[in-house]
């Protein structure tokens, strides 16, 4: 049996071997490192996959949210509605800009936010609200779409966990995630479902407007070389990371299959177990599974993903601290907020190895030892 990893992005690139090899090499004899072709064509790839009319793609995840933000024209003072359970790249970028993230909670069973909450939090100053689909697993966006019309507010949607999440509307409509707000931003971070060799992003959106801004924004605020009409940052996905990307995406839909195959594994070697809470699926959208993440009870968490790592099982805790229990955030009252199903999820949640090349042989293998921890 091959040792045990979160994820095998090694097996994966050696399936695709000579479609990478040839396409990198390729890149590599134009001698067109930036721009070009191959970011061109994976840009109207993935436009077409995620149903947007225009992508934008961009160094990485976290660019794509600050340009989201200055695209939008948000400025220090304006406030945004975000959950506090995240990466702390979401509301990192609002803070680098001056604005204020208002933090609420999330739904115990998706891990996203609460639509309940997010009408309770707006005020005068509130000017967008970015839902995050962690996990892989969708927010209610047609709640917060609805909220969005209702408040006149923009929706930035945080898909770096979910692309190729099939939403599904009350109506029978269907949209990728990222392609329902104003805004979608996502990463192509390596260990991502859609994962570069490298760093990389890009923005969704179909909005005309925002499209050509967040193009200016993203190469220094110019429409036309050395022609620089607002402010803006440096922000590419280079040439060989798309021609990677572009091969890759052909391959998504396969890579989702094979992660919620493992999922299904999973829940069924712990359905009925009471210390186990295995991750919620909602009809209306498909989890994608960027993590596997269970909630245990009356078990110590951390004792578990310690006796897992003692016996060569991966284990990751995301996230231990939530955004508004970080330090960096006491300036904008995080120390002040009251959020206690986020305190008790970041206490309780853990994630298995879940990833396209993961083997039965290694899930008996991970089953067991968490079994053997919770049972005792």
């Amino acid at each position: 049996m091959k040792p045990l990893q979160m994820v095998d992005t090694k097996t994966q690139y050696q399936k695709i071997k000579k479609e990478v090899d040839a396409a990198v090499l390729a890149v590599m004899e134009s001698s067109q490192f930036i721009g070009g072709k191959e970011v061109s064509e994976f840009a109207d790839s993935l436009a077409k996959y995620n149903g947007s009319r225009y992508v934008i793609p961009c160094a990485n995840g976290t660019d794509a949210l600050q340009i989201a933000l200055m695209a939008l024209g948000l400025k220090a003072g304006d406030e945004i509605i975000t959950p506090s359970f995240t990466y702390i790249a979401t509301v990192e970028v609002a803070a680098l800009l001056g604005i204020k993230p208002i933090f609420v909670e999330v739904d115990k069973k998706t891990f996203c936010i609460d639509p309940a909450v997010i009408e309770k939090a707006i005020t005068p100053k509130t000017k967008a609200i970015v839902p995050v689909h962690l996990y892989g697993h969708a927010a209610n966006m047609e709640a917060i779409m609805h909220l969005s019309e209702k408040h006149n507010l923009f929706v930035i949607e945080d898909n770096a966990q979910a692309i190729g999440n099939d939403y599904t509307f009350s109506n029978g409509n269907i949209k990728k995630t990222g392609s329902i707000g104003h805004i979608g931003c996502t990463s192509f971070y390596p260990s991502k479902n859609l994962g570069a060799f490298g760093d990389g992003g890009a923005i969704f959106t179909d909005d005309d407007n925002l499209a050509q801004k967040m193009r200016m924004i993203a190469s220094h605020g110019q429409s036309k070389r050395y022609y620089h009409d607002v402010v803006g940052c440096n922000s590419r996905l280079d040439a060989m990371q798309a021609a990677i990307l572009n091969i890759k995406l052909t391959h998504l839909d396969e890579y989702i299959a094979a992660r919620i195959k493992a999922a299904d594994y999973y829940d069924k070697a712990f359905a009925g177990n009471k210390k186990i809470d295995t991750p919620y699926r909602d009809n209306n959208n498909k989890h994608v599974f960027h993590q596997y993440t269970i909630i245990l009870h009356d078990t110590n968490r951390d004792e578990l993903h310690q006796f897992l790592a003692d016996r060569g099982v991966p284990s990751m805790i995301y996230y231990p601290v939530p955004a508004h229990r970080q330090k960096m955030f006491d300036a904008f009252g995080g120390n002040k907020y009251q959020l206690p199903d986020t305190d008790w999820l970041t206490e309780r949640v853990i994630s298995l190895p879940i990833h396209t090349e993961l083997e039965e042989e290694q899930q008996q293998l991970i089953v067991s030892q968490v079994l053997e921890f919770v049972n005792r």
